[in-house]
């Protein structure tokens, strides 16, 4: 009886071992598959319709431009250091559902180029990892946000790494609740370390040039920076 009960404990403990290795292999490959599917979708979608000659959508009152599409995104994202090719919709809000759809947007922050904080989030490990290798970030490198009407252009001026409740990076002026913004920044937060939700990793940014769409020449801004 107790070589049988131990020997059907041992088969239940495989199973479960089975069953939490596929878990993890879900977790960790298939939804970068479908998320990065999707994404790459909601990307050709946002680059068609910015490359009609159209007059923008309106822009709601914290300089947030109408979402084009169901999906709601609005903005692309590209940051030539992690490649020449690299592109990601920004969508309003930071749900899970949106944030497996590309960058999520804080609600309540400034919009793309406006005075205070563009503040934006997005997954550093599973549903397409587009901040994967934030850490890689360096002062100086450029974050391009584009928009039906404008591109703009920020730098990377630092990092933090802050607690999850550390709500403090993504106010108007970074880290200083209550002060009155002056300057366009940027802020960019996921999860650190990777595999892990234990803090955040934070990267600043400020705004440095505002391109009208007919003047945009993209092999002037997203050129990959040098390794370093």
């Amino acid at each position: 009886m107790v070589r049988r009960l131990v020997g059907w404990t041992g088969e239940v403990l495989l199973t479960l071992g089975v069953l939490l290795l596929l878990f993890a292999a879900w977790q960790l490959w298939w939804t970068d598959v479908v998320a990065n599917r999707d994404q790459a979708g909601i990307v050709r979608t946002l680059e068609d319709d910015f490359s009609r000659d159209r007059t923008p959508g309106p822009v709601g009152a914290n300089g947030i431009p109408a979402a084009i599409g169901e999906d709601g995104a609005f903005a692309l994202v590209r940051i030539p250091r992690f490649g020449a090719d690299y592109a990601r919709p920004v969508i309003e809000g930071t749900g899970r559902d949106v944030l497996a759809l590309g960058v999520g947007h804080y609600v309540g922050t400034a919009g793309p180029g406006q005075v205070g904080n563009f503040a934006i989030a997005g997954h550093r490990t599973t549903y397409g990892r587009p901040f994967h290798d934030v850490d890689l970030l360096r002062d100086g490198d450029r974050v391009v946000v584009e928009t039906a009407a404008e591109v703009y252009v920020y730098e990377v001026s630092g990092h933090d790494i802050v607690r999850p409740r550390d709500v403090g990076v993504i106010a108007p002026v970074p880290d200083e609740p209550g002060a009155t913004p002056t300057t366009a920044v940027l802020t960019m937060t996921s999860c650190h370390p990777k595999y892990s939700a234990t803090q955040r990793y934070v990267v600043h940014g400020t705004l440095v040039e505002t391109v009208p769409r007919d003047r945009w020449d993209p092999a002037r801004w997203l050129t990959p920076p040098t390794k370093g």
